[in-house]
């Protein structure tokens, strides 16, 4: 009888353990978490920006890879005024194992690198566990297009690691609901021919079909002209620029280049005279952490719809 009573206290306590344990996919890997972490660690002003918009910031001990690039508007200054920037651009491992984190939000090329020193594998014998941001998936594996749904995914596993899934749900249901209200109100025709202007002059760096510029830019009623472009952010000529003739150019706004500089790069440059886009005058801005996977791709997607609309 005492062995039966042993066995099943057993058993149950096995349940409860399991019941308590979480996995989520991320990239091509299946990571499980016993409990939510406690310990954790953002890079990138947009992954911090869904940390927060979470209610998370209680359960971090820092954020990396802002300051050496980007900048932090009033909003997201006051929603991570009590954590410290343990990195102003990629964190160390040292930095991470220093800081006692149990959990690192990252992505390839959003803080680790493929073959680097802060990966998965490397954190994973200091017990810091990693979640990948999914656009980012296709430097490691194939993967679809980029896509909205890939930000809604990134905050839906987030929320089942930290055990605020309804929360996380509910603010995806929103902006769904969102995007499909303003949706219904869009009046478009032929898409217009948008190109990415990240940065550079000598060569362009811009969004390829994996990067999520690409989706914002079909949500909004266009077509990236570089949607064929293998590749998520990367560099191409300006001759293919001007030989797909873009109608529109997206500006990416951050660091120490500003966006009217890239402007009147284009517009000054005889080599661009003709295209579309420099003939009319036709630019609109996305700060960087709109134009990457976060909360504010939802906004972004309007600033995009109104740009190509309302001429």
């Amino acid at each position: 009888m005492i062995r039966t009573i042993a066995a099943t206290f057993t058993l149950v306590m096995t349940a409860v353990v399991a019941a308590a344990e979480t996995s989520v996919q991320s990239c091509n890997r299946t990571v499980t978490f016993d409990a939510p972490p406690e310990r954790a660690i953002s890079n990138d002003v947009n992954l911090t920006e869904m940390m927060l918009v979470l209610g998370l910031a209680d359960r971090m001990v820092g954020y990396t890879g802002i300051s050496g690039w980007k900048t932090l508007n009033e909003e997201m200054r006051e929603g991570v005024e009590e954590l410290p920037e343990l990195s102003a651009k990629y964190p160390s491992k040292e930095v991470l194992v220093g800081a006692d984190a149990d959990f690192f939000f990252a992505g390839w090329n959003y803080g680790m690198k493929v073959g680097g020193a802060v990966t998965p594998e490397t954190l994973e014998p200091f017990g810091v566990k990693v979640y990948e941001l999914t656009e980012s998936c296709t430097h490691i594996m194939d993967k679809d297009k980029a896509s909205i749904e890939d930000m809604y995914a990134d905050l839906i596993n987030l929320g089942r690691i930290f055990d605020v899934e309804d929360q996380a749900n509910t603010l995806v249901d929103s902006y769904r609901a969102d995007l499909a209200a303003f949706a219904d109100t869009l009046e478009t025709s032929e898409p217009p021919r948008v190109f990415v202007y990240d940065s550079g002059e000598d060569t362009p760096f811009t969004a390829g079909r994996y990067a999520m510029p690409t989706a914002l830019i079909e949500a909004a009623g266009g077509v990236n002209i570089m949607d064929d472009f293998d590749k998520s952010w990367a560099t191409v000529t300006w001759e293919e620029v001007v030989e797909r003739n873009p109608q529109v150019v997206m500006i990416v706004n951050y660091g120490e280049v500003t966006a009217e500089q890239k402007r009147d790069f284009l517009m000054s440059n005889p080599a661009f005279a003709n295209i579309d886009a420099v003939k009319n005058d036709r630019f609109v801005t996305l700060e960087y952490v709109e134009a990457t996977p976060g909360p504010r791709n939802i906004q972004a997607i309007k600033t995009l719809a109104e740009a190509f609309w309302s001429q």
